[in-house]
């Protein structure tokens, strides 16, 4: 991967984290049964829980960055097209929320974030010249 494509890539994990971080701060977990039951499986302790599923979620995205994309492995390609897949899922979803609540659902201000960051990861990883991924010199 380009080194174009890792910034991205590690901004859209950022982005992630800042989405995480309003979910919190919103409750999440109140609002969205998915987000209950998952919170439940790391603890009873439902933001706990929230907490502990997010954080691990965003260390993943780091270090998808760090190792796969930013060494450029063999399956970085496949792990960025994951990320770009699944952010882009989230941020559509909780704007869809919010339109269909009439008003704010938590996570919809950074949403748009991680929309445009997988968008254009997206448009980066289609984009006609793009070097298939090599393995870092040693």
């Amino acid at each position: 991967m380009e080194r174009t494509h890792q910034r991205v890539f590690l901004c859209l994990i950022l982005a992630q984290g800042a989405h995480s971080v309003e979910e919190y701060s919103a409750r999440l977990w109140e609002v969205l049964a998915p987000a209950r039951f998952v919170s439940s499986l790391f603890s009873s302790n439902l933001p706990l829980g929230f907490l502990i599923f997010n954080a691990a979620v965003v260390s993943f995205g780091v270090w998808c960055w760090a190792a796969p994309v930013r060494r450029r492995w063999h399956a970085a390609r496949a792990i960025a097209w994951f990320w770009t897949l699944l952010e882009l899922g989230n941020g559509i979803g909780h704007l869809i929320l919010a339109w269909s609540q009439g008003g704010y659902f938590p996570g919809a201000a950074t949403a748009p974030l991680l929309i445009f960051f997988a968008a254009w990861l997206a448009i980066l990883q289609v984009r006609p010249g793009t070097a298939a991924p090599q393995p870092a010199p040693r």
